[in-house]
C-alpha cells in the first residue's frame, strides 16, 4: 500500500530531513513539510527540496489547532509521519514547559485534526490512511548490564523529555483504541548521520575536535547506548507506515551497543586519519564533566518484531557510517558554522551554570 500524499511533521529536523529526502529521491510521493522552525530545524538540511515539484512547506506550530487543521484539509494527505518534537534532554532539565507543550499537547493538536480528517473521507481513504508516531527508546528508562527494550517493556521515563515522549505514546494509543484512529508507533534508539544539531554527541564532539576545544564527556563515560545511522531509521519508518500492523508498536534498533566513551574515542581516531592534528592524537582533549542529572545509564531495544514482521535490518555499519559522517562535518563547514555562529556555540546544557564555550 503506497501513500501518494505524505504530511510529515519536523520535516527540517534531523531525522523528519533525512526522511523527506529519502522520500522525494526513492517514492513518488508528495511530500508536505510541517514545522515550526524552532533552533534545530533547518531548512538548508533540505537543499533541493524548495523547487522540487513534490515538495510543500508549511511554516507551522503543531500546537496551533486552526493551522493544523487548515493544512490538514488543504493538503488531505493520506498518512502523517509525526516528527515534530522538543528532542534534547539537557535542555528539558533546563526548561520542561517547552516540551510539555510541543511533545504533549501538540501531540494531541494532531491527532484531533487528523481524527477530523479521516472521519470526512470516504471508505476506502479512511481504510487507506495512517498516522505513524516517531517517539524513543527513552521512555523505557535505563537498563541494567544485561537485557533488552521490547515493545512489552513497561514505561519509566527518568527526564522531562522522556516523560512528554512518553506521554504522547499514550494519546496516539488511546486515539487507536477509542477513536479507531490508524496509529503507528515507533521507538527508536541513538540516530546520528550527517545534518544533526551540534547539540548532539557525535556532531558537538567532531566539532570540539575540530576547534581543538575540550570535548566533554559526562562522568566515566560509560553509559551506553545502541546507535543506528538516520537513513536506516528512516528507511525503518516507511516499512512501518507501508506494512506495519494498525495499533502495532515496533522498536527500531541496530544491535549496535557502544558506551560513550568508545564513541568518542572513534569519532578521534576517524578525524586523527581524515585530518590529522599536528598536535597529536584528539584523544588529548577529552575531558570528564560532571555527569547530568537522571542519566539513564543503559538503552537496548530488542527490534525482533520489526525484522521478522517487516524484514528490516539496518545496512549501515557503525564503522562505515561514522566515517562518513565525519567526513560529512568536514566537508560542510558553511552548514553547521551558520549554526554555531547563530543560535548554538557549543555550551553545556542541563546544567544552567555552565557558560558557553566557543566552538567555531
Amino acid at each position: 500500500m503506497a501513500h501518494d500524499r505524505i504530511l510529515v511533521t519536523g520535516g527540517a529536523g534531523f531525522i523528519g530531513s533525512a526522511l523527506v529526502r529519502q522520500l522525494l529521491a526513492e517514492t513518488e510521493a508528495t511530500v508536505i513539510n510541517v514545522d515550526k522552525l524552532t533552533y534545530a530545524a533547518n531548512l538548508a538540511s533540505l537543499p533541493d527540496a524548495a523547487e522540487h515539484p513534490r515538495y510543500r512547506f508549511e511554516h507551522i506550530d503543531i500546537c496551533d489547532a486552526d493551522a493544523v487543521r487548515r493544512a490538514v484539509t488543504e493538503h488531505q494527505p493520506d498518512a502523517v509521519i509525526h516528527l515534530a518534537a522538543e528532542s534534547h534532554v539537557d535542555r528539558s532539565i533546563d526548561g520542561p514547559a517547552e516540551f510539555i507543550q510541543t511533545n504533549i499537547v501538540g501531540t494531541s493538536v494532531l491527532l484531533e485534526a487528523a481524527l477530523e480528517f479521516m472521519r470526512s473521507r470516504h471508505k476506502q481513504a479512511r481504510s487507506n490512511f495512517r498516522f505513524l508516531h516517531v517517539s524513543t527508546d527513552e521512555v523505557f528508562g535505563s537498563l541494567g548490564e544485561k537485557g533488552l527494550f521490547t515493545e512489552e517493556t513497561p514505561y519509566r521515563p527518568n527526564s522531562p523529555y522522556a516523560a512528554s515522549k512518553a506521554a504522547s505514546d499514550h494519546l496516539v494509543r488511546a486515539w487507536h483504541e477509542t477513536y479507531a484512529l490508524p496509529t503507528l508507533i515507533t521507538n527508536c534508539t541513538n540516530n546520528y548521520g550527517p545534518y544533526q544539531f551540534p547539540e548532539k554527541l557525535i556532531p558537538l564532539m567532531i566539532l570540539k575536535a575540530l576547534a581543538s576545544e575540550p570535548m566533554p564527556v559526562y562522568g566515566a563515560g560509560e553509559n551506553v547506548r545502541d546507535w543506528l545511522h538516520v537513513d536506516d531509521h528512516t528507511r525503518a519508518l516507511r516499512l512501518v507506515l507501508e506494512h506495519g500492523q494498525v495499533g502495532r508498536t515496533y522498536n527500531i534498533g541496530a544491535r549496535c551497543e557502544r558506551t560513550n566513551l568508545q564513541i568518542v574515542h572513534a569519532v578521534c581516531d576517524v578525524l586523527d586519519e581524515l585530518l590529522p592534528d599536528e598536535a597529536g592524537s584528539r584523544r588529548r582533549l577529552i575531558t570528564r564533566v560532571t555527569d547530568r542529572p537522571g542519566h539513564d545509564y543503559r538503552y537496548a531495544m530488542d527490534p525482533t518484531r520489526l525484522e521478522q514482521e517487516l524484514g528490516w535490518t539496518p545496512q549501515i555499519t557503525l564503522e562505515t557510517g561514522l566515517r562518513e559522517t565525519v567526513q560529512w562535518y568536514i566537508e560542510n563547514r558553511p552548514w553547521w558554522k551558520a549554526i554555531v555562529d547563530g543560535v548554538y556555540c557549543g555550551q553545556r546544557l542541563g546544567k544552567a551554570t555552565e557558560t558557553p564555550s566557543s566552538v567555531r
